[in-house]
């Protein structure tokens, strides 16, 4: 095997691996997150779990991204751990269906049919099918087809230049001492795990397995132990994506490991002690391209039909090798909606990211209503709570920010890319909405430390305000949460509304100043305040703004300005009769104060 032959071998593995990287991507954004939400929903027990984890695995042509997947649901909390465990015993069956799609170059014979599924004939024409619809389709949809063909073509090309490219390795001794060797069960595993893990996908190495047969050099005996090796080097990768998740994301991929590293333990025995007894007649013999699938096809449904009954074990397993932490816990119950994984799948990554700006939406709300408290009645456990949440807040806005624009250069459809935008513009009206709250706890804390006292009117005052700030709040959230138009319609009048009574208690406030009826410290605390509740409903404004422009299908969204005019201008009936119905609930209210 000279130089060009080496050549050939590693540009017909890098032509394997990226058809198969296309053919999985392609489909993958075919089914438009669907493949996530159907593990999501229908791992119900341990039999649907396999059942599906081999379908989905069987679809995008990896079981390594299946256990990422996996690992990322059960990061997000999605997935409970016992869930996942079925989902990844059926993503180690699907997984070799790729090897029995790769066997399909065995077939021999004359029938026109069966020479057209040959990979030799099929391989050019999806190429050539997909190529068309790549380069000449405008839609998304068929080019992503076109993509899955293409992927399809390619991979088989470099499968076929492998196999040229190995052809002289069987007048090689060299090359049959080795696998000779590698009839030793141990190092043979060693060597499938370690060649699997570098190039980490089984179904690549199994593919390459298969090539090498085609020397007639390979038998049974040295197969057998590399493919048990592979399912343990496949491991790998959700070991990889699981490093920075949360405990029980880890504790997935620990079972995959588990599960694989015990089952090949209990096959080997079982397999060799077969052959010492009784012996395998075929053991010596070369193995075809369809024995190593079938051996693989094999190996992982026995495995997986063995553990069924042990899955609570492999549970407890999981658990005794990685320990709860409670600390931890919390700190992962943050972010863990935003899970790198989902950046595959654009449809489930902007699910989760608008569930994260929901939550940080909450902690503004919650937090606003703990700081309006600290104004009549300070208390430093309740500001250290409030900090704790805004520095959340502050986590969040900063992981949404980053986890959003990554996704934004992914091949994105236009109602994706415009709903990007408006979680952007979104998590940056709730994170000032906690800004200001804050601001206003500072306020609170600066009376307190230095026994300012507001007068009993002014607190009145400000009770009144804080509840209309509250509900323009939670009309906020409500809106953005449930994408719900009437309350976003709400939002304008209220706001309105407490700008009015804002000018309003910041004149009679300048009246009590004149009269000596506040000092001027509490009277700077008290137009501070003030300036922050009006400030927390512009934000609250903005969101309903963004969010009439989203589901109002708005393709450039919602002129805020423009709309402002509009509804102050009287003539939109709903507007002035919900103004009316706030000015009587709020602005009279405060008027009457005595």
């Amino acid at each position: 095997m000279d130089f060009f032959s080496i050549v050939n071998l590693a540009g017909g593995l890098a032509l394997f691996l990226y058809g198969m990287s296309a053919l999985g991507s392609g489909l993958e954004r075919l089914s438009g997150g669907r493949l996530e939400k159907t593990l999501e929903k229908m791992t119900s027990n341990t039999i649907k779990g396999v059942l599906l984890g081999a379908l989905v695995t069987g679809a995008i042509q990896s079981s390594s991204a299946t256990t990422v997947i996996v690992v990322g649901l059960v990061n997000a909390g999605i997935l409970k751990l016992r869930q996942a465990i079925g989902v990844i015993m059926g993503a180690n069956i699907g997984t070799t269906v790729t090897a029995q799609i790769l066997r399909l170059s065995d077939l021999s014979s004359d029938n026109f049919f069966i020479q057209f599924l040959k990979p030799t004939t099929l391989a050019p024409l999806a190429a050539i099918a997909g190529i068309i619809l790549v380069m000449g389709s405008k839609k998304a949809r068929q080019r992503e087809a076109g993509q899955i063909l293409l992927g399809f073509g390619i991979l088989f090309t470099g499968m076929f230049t492998m196999e040229s490219a190995v052809r002289p390795l069987s007048e090689m001794p060299q090359f049959a001492e080795i696998f000779a060797a590698l009839s030793n069960p141990i190092l043979g595993v060693l060597v499938g795990a370690v060649v699997t893990a570098i190039i980490q996908s089984s179904s690549a190495s199994i593919g390459i397995l298969q090539a090498l047969s085609s020397t007639g050099i390979i038998t049974f005996s040295s197969a057998f132990p590399i493919i048990m090796g592979q399912n343990i080097g496949t491991c790998i990768t959700p070991i990889l994506a699981s490093i920075g998740a949360n405990k029980n994301a880890k504790r997935s991929a620990c079972v995959h490991l588990s599960f694989n590293v015990i089952g090949t333990a209990v096959f080997l025995i079982v397999t060799y002690a077969i052959q010492y007894t009784i012996g395998f007649p075929f053991w010596d013999d070369a193995i075809s391209r369809g024995g190593i699938a079938n051996f693989h096809t094999l190996f992982n449904v026995v495995t997986t039909i063995l553990f069924l009954p042990f899955v609570g074990l492999l549970e407890k397993l999981a658990n005794t090798i990685i320990k709860s932490d409670q600390r931890e816990l919390k700190q992962d119950a943050i972010t863990s909606n935003l899970d790198e994984r989902f950046l595959l799948s654009p449809g489930l990554a902007i699910q989760q990211s608008r569930e994260t700006v929901l939550a940080m939406a909450d902690l503004a709300q919650s937090n606003f209503g703990e700081c309006s408290k600290l104004l009549g009645n300070f208390d430093p456990k309740v500001a250290e709570r409030v900090k704790d949440n805004e520095n959340i807040i502050d986590k969040l806005e900063d992981r949404l920010g980053n986890y959003l624009l990554r996704l934004s250069e992914k091949e994105l459809s236009e109602p994706e890319n415009r709903e990007i935008s408006e979680l952007l513009q979104v998590i940056s009206e709730f994170e000032r909405i906690g800004d200001y709250s804050v601001n206003m706890m500072e306020q609170a804390q600066y009376l307190y430390e230095n026994n300012i006292k507001l007068s009993d009117k002014a607190h009145s005052e400000l009770d009144i305000i804080s509840q209309a700030v509250a509900e323009i709040i939670g009309l906020a959230v409500r809106c953005f949460g449930q994408s719900d138009l009437k309350s976003a319609t709400s939002i304008e009048p209220l706001e309105e509304t407490i700008d009015a009574m804002i000018d309003l208690l910041k004149f009679r406030h300048i009246d009590r100043l004149k009269l000596g009826k506040c000092t001027v410290d509490a009277g700077v605390a008290f137009l501070e305040t003030l300036t922050n509740m009006e400030r927390i409903s512009d934000h609250c404004s903005n969101v309903a703004v963004y969010v009439m422009g989203h589901e109002g299908n708005h393709m450039q969204g919602l002129d805020r300005h423009e709309y402002i005019r509009l509804m102050h201008s009287g003539q939109n009936q709903a507007y002035t009769e919900k103004f009316q119905e706030y000015s009587t609930k709020y602005l009279d209210t405060v008027k009457n104060l005595i």
